[in-house]
């Protein structure tokens, strides 16, 4: 599974939030004015589209913009007259609009709260999304449920039946206005920041399907109206609830779209009230069932991704683990020539001391080389060892050592210069070191194949009882797609997650990449 962002702190406004929470109240005036053409009695209008700016701006920059997104209402409330300074009910009229959007902003929080802790297909996106839409407008009218019944006097409500059509009339609204606007909204913002994800061209099929499938549900409901039955939408529907599931939620909520588009300028015309609440109650029932049904299919479709992600695991890992026994194989015949060729060479460095300057300089390098080798095949041997599965103590010097002698080679090759800082010896972990050196050499490699200025950076650091190590490179503009399966970096992950750590890779305007692995250090874990 795609690992989940995390969430900004609950309730806090910044800087560069402002212009977000200006353009919110511009949009909030504006779409509070059109929903007055569906307005009604009490708290409510059968079409608030200001609920819509209201769940995409809590949804795209968190809820710690409740605060913000609360005075912006306020502002607006005050310049439209709902809320009269002068009055002495003022403090009351503020409260009913301080409701709404903390009802909503608390759904939010509570929905990615549970979302980021539950293992179920119900927290796989988009279902969050889909799941909060239809919540905060419940809760919301929930809200004000309690004062509808004691203040009838300022609600403009009194009785059980007009306190039950007037916030029936809150919740359709608000589910109107949400789940017409907040998914193209959300699209154009991440469209606008460059986050957006490429939509896959539909199939023809699918797309005649969804459009017959849609027309013969219209039709059947002209048809039943002029055979005197009535106009029940349950055609409609079953056709947006069966195109949600077939094709996902980009799908049904065109399919919503075009419903709407039918039925809302219909209901802007002189009718009765109740023709036109029923109207409205029958069209969020067809969003609701219909964006959960897409919301449900795209979910599917992404677990089925990230299963099928995790099958590529963990074939690579049968292949590692193939490689492995073969290793210790191939690795147990070359121990002992290399051993008496690590001595040697030490003795010959002993003896050419003396000797001419090149040949003792060329003794020299031999010597260091076979000692490279001989330290790096008594790790390999420990690796696979009958403690193969035990971490044991690793200082991180010792292990970009070991990166450092399996990247250069390839880093030469492509010319690519491979910086690596010096590591504190006092850096220590609890890792299985040929693993874990495996997920740096995937990242280092992936840095090197990239080679934009032919520059790439390994450092260490520590923070926070962490150690950081970073993989730092710049791509070029014109790179082309690189072959292979693209598994090298979830292989790293997977190492670094077992090892009780993270990976994340970020990338910014000027191309430049920057991998980092957080690991505990030995003796800060908790």
């Amino acid at each position: 599974m795609t690992p989940r962002a995390p969430v900004p702190a609950p309730f806090r406004v910044s800087l560069p939030d402002l212009p977000w929470l200006l353009g919110y109240a511009v949009a909030f005036w504006v779409t509070h004015h059109i929903a007055s053409e569906w307005g009604g009695r009490g708290f409510y209008s059968l079409l608030y589209p200001a609920a819509g700016f209201r769940m995409a701006l809590l949804w795209r920059r968190g809820p710690r913009l409740l605060p913000g997104l609360i005075i912006a209402e306020i502002l607006v409330q005050c310049t439209t007259g709902v809320i009269d300074l002068r009055s002495p009910e003022w403090a009351i009229h503020l409260t009913g609009v301080i409701r709404p959007p903390l009802a909503y902003g608390l759904v939010v929080l509570l929905v990615r709260h549970v979302a980021g802790r539950a293992h179920t297909s119900m927290s796989v996106a988009p279902m969050p999304l889909g799941l909060a839409s239809v919540g905060a407008p419940i809760a919301a009218a929930l809200a004000a449920l309690p004062w509808s019944l004691l203040r009838p006097d300022l609600t403009g409500v009194s009785g059980l039946r007009d306190v039950v059509t007037s916030l029936t009339g809150f919740v359709v609204g608000d589910l109107l206005g949400v789940l017409l606007l907040t998914p193209p909204l959300l699209w154009l913002a991440e469209f606008l920041s460059g986050t957006a994800s490429r939509p896959e061209k539909p199939r023809t099929s699918a797309v005649i399907e969804a459009v017959g499938v849609l027309a013969t549900s219209i039709g059947t409901e002209i048809l039943l109206a002029k055979i005197g039955l009535g106009t029940p939408h349950t055609p409609v529907l079953l056709a947006v609830a069966w195109i949600g599931l077939r094709s996902g939620r980009t799908a049904s909520w065109l399919a919503i779209a075009v419903v709407a588009a039918i039925v809302l300028p219909r209901t802007a015309m002189p009718m009765r009230m109740d023709e036109r609440l029923a109207l409205h109650m029958s069209l969020a029932s067809i969003m609701v069932v219909g964006y959960l049904a897409g919301s449900f299919a795209d979910a599917q479709a992404r677990a089925r991704g990230d299963l099928e992600r995790r099958d590529r695991l963990l074939f690579q890992a049968e292949r590692l683990k193939t490689l492995r026994a073969m290793s210790v194989a191939v690795i147990h015949e070359i121990s002992q020539p290399l051993s008496t060729l690590a001595i040697e060479a030490k003795h010959l460095h002993e003896i050419t001391v003396s000797a001419d300057p090149e040949i003792a300089t060329t003794a020299a390098l031999i010597d260091r080389k076979a000692a490279a080798l001989s330290t790096l095949v008594r790790r390999l041997r420990r690796f696979g060892g009958r403690a193969v599965d035990e971490p044991t103590p690793l200082p991180l010097a010792a292990l970009i050592d070991t990166v450092a002698a399996l990247a250069h080679p390839e880093a030469k090759s492509r010319g690519v210069t491979l910086a690596i800082e010096t590591v504190d010896p006092d850096l220590v972990v609890l890792a299985q070191e040929v693993e874990l050196a495996q997920a740096i050499v995937n990242l280092v490699r992936n840095a090197i194949q990239a080679r934009g200025d032919g520059q790439v950076s390994l450092d260490v650091t520590s923070e926070d009882g962490k150690a950081r190590i970073v993989v730092t490179n710049r791509s070029r503009p014109d790179r082309s797609p690189q072959p292979g399966m693209g598994i090298g970096v979830l292989v790293a992950r997977a190492i670094v997650e077992a090892h009780g750590g993270s990976l994340t890779r970020a990338s910014d305007d000027t191309g430049e990449t920057r991998a980092t692995i957080l690991l505990p250090l030995l003796g800060e874990t908790e």
